[in-house]
Parts: structure tokens; C-alpha cells; sequence
């Protein structure tokens, strides 16, 4: 289940048209019941891309008793791993929140936390990750889930690291790179799969912060070849840049 697509920032208009203190995660806890209910005893929720500041209290609500998920295994595939009450201020202007919002938001998570630990016995407050989508994450981990970093999950489905055991050269990237696409994401990830395997990586991104730009094996397309040609021909480019890479080596 990705969680985006039921209540994500791009469903609502992006950061202008969100409602950040009416946004839920209802209709995720509404997938979760129906794959339950249908049978499924493994679900993973993908988190990021979201709308949402609710501390997954919409999603909690709309699956219902607890005791209906006893023997399945729900896994959280995070994006971040900042702790639940951090939600709001680290992302919530990212979803439209005013200050006056984050300081709201704030409140309502920090009464989430007394709220889980009365009624499920955890502390999500402590819980690296649980503040990701949001705080859904928190909420997922207070009905039972286990909140897992979504890149090492799709790693170990992959296999990646005998593909990259394999390699001459790791390449990944994304749109934009900041310092926290090293941590829990999928460049840092990949990153750190490469570095084990002793093999070179190369980072091609759209664009990034000043303070990531200069990392060996980065590569901003926009930087490089400017903002209309990295928009307009980024497959050209990527292959440009791979190809180059590899004629050094």
C-alpha cells in the first residue's frame, strides 16, 4: 500500500491547495482493513509524499479493533527516520503549514504520544522513524507494525546486494539532493551498499543544496547543463554523464 496515493501532498493540490490540519490518513487504515480483511497476512505500507499531520490517528480509527491484525505482519517502509513529535515542524511547511499550523500540529502529536502509550502501551515518542507521513508511521507502530528503512526493504526483496556485488559502477540518484537523502533514503542507502561491496558510486540528481553538491560522485544535471536541458533531456543527460564515468575507469 503506498500510502501517497490515498493521501497524498499531490491529491490535495501540492502545498498550496492542502489543508494541513484537516488532512487524515483515514483511507490508508481503510486499506489496510480491506487487505486484511481480503486475506493478506503481510501488508507494507509505503510512507512519503504525504498530506498528512495526523499522527496516523485517521488510519488507527478506520482499521478498527487491534485485535484483528493479531498474526499479520505489517511492515512500514519509512523514508526518514525523524521521531514522531519532529513531524510537523520538520515537515509540516512542506505541506502548507503556517507557523501558527506547525505550532497546532505540534500540540495534537504530543497528545497522540499520552494517547497511544494509555490505550496501545508504546511510547512512540521514542521510536526512530515514527514520525515519518507525518507521524502515521507512530501510529502504524502503536497498533503493532514494525517501522523498517524502505530502502534496506526493497534492498533485501531486490537482492541488490548481489547485483551491485557484480558492478563496475553503482549509479542512483533523484530529483533533488539535500543532506537528508543520506539518511534512510534511497541515495544513502545505495550508498552504503556500494561502500561495502567496494565498488564506485555516482549520484545524478536534477539539483541539490550547496552542501551536498560537492560530494565526490555527485552530478547535478541542472548545474552541469542548465535547468531547461535537465528538464527536457534527462535521459540523455544521465546517459552522458554514466557514459563519461565509465570511459575514465
Amino acid at each position: 500500500i503506498e500510502m501517497a496515493r490515498v493521501a497524498g501532498l499531490e491529491l490535495a493540490g501540492g502545498a498550496d491547495g492542502n489543508h494541513p490540519l484537516d488532512a487524515t490518513t483515514a483511507g490508508v487504515g481503510e486499506l489496510i482493513l480491506s487487505a486484511v480483511e481480503s486475506g493478506a497476512r503481510r501488508v507494507v505500507v509505503g510512507m512519503g509524499g504525504s498530506a498528512t499531520t495526523d499522527g496516523g490517528l485517521g488510519a488507527i480509527d478506520a482499521m478498527g479493533s487491534q485485535a484483528r491484525y493479531r498474526g499479520v505482519e505489517i511492515l512500514v517502509a519509512c523514508d526518514v527516520r525523524t521521531r514522531f513529535t519532529d513531524a510537523a515542524e520538520v515537515f509540516g511547511p512542506q505541506k502548507g503549514a503556517t507557523d501558527a499550523h506547525v505550532r497546532l500540529l505540534n500540540g495534537r502529536l504530543e497528545r497522540l504520544v499520552q494517547v497511544y502509550g494509555e490505550r496501545f502501551d508504546v511510547d512512540v515518542s521514542v521510536l526512530d522513524r515514527a514520525g515519518a507521513a507525518g507521524g502515521l508511521a507512530g501510529g502504524l507502530a502503536a497498533m503493532g507494525a514494525e517501522l523498517v528503512d524502505g530502502i534496506d526493504l526493497v534492498a533485501e526483496e531486490l537482492r541488490l546486494d548481489e547485483h551491485v556485488a557484480d558492478a563496475d559502477l553503482v549509479v542512483t540518484g533523484e530529483g533533488w539532493l539535500d543532506p537528508t537523502s543520506y539518511d534512510g533514503k534511497v541515495v544513502g542507502g545505495v550508498g552504503v551498499y556500494a561502500a561495502a561491496a567496494g565498488v564506485p558510486l555516482l549520484v545524478v540528481v536534477g539539483g541539490a543544496e550547496p552542501a551536498v553538491v560537492g560530494r565526490a560522485g555527485v552530478v547535478s544535471l541542472s548545474d552541469r547543463f542548465g535547468m531547461d536541458r535537465a528538464l527536457s533531456e534527462p535521459t540523455a543527460l544521465v546517459e552522458l554523464v554514466v557514459g563519461e564515468v565509465l570511459d575514465r575507469r
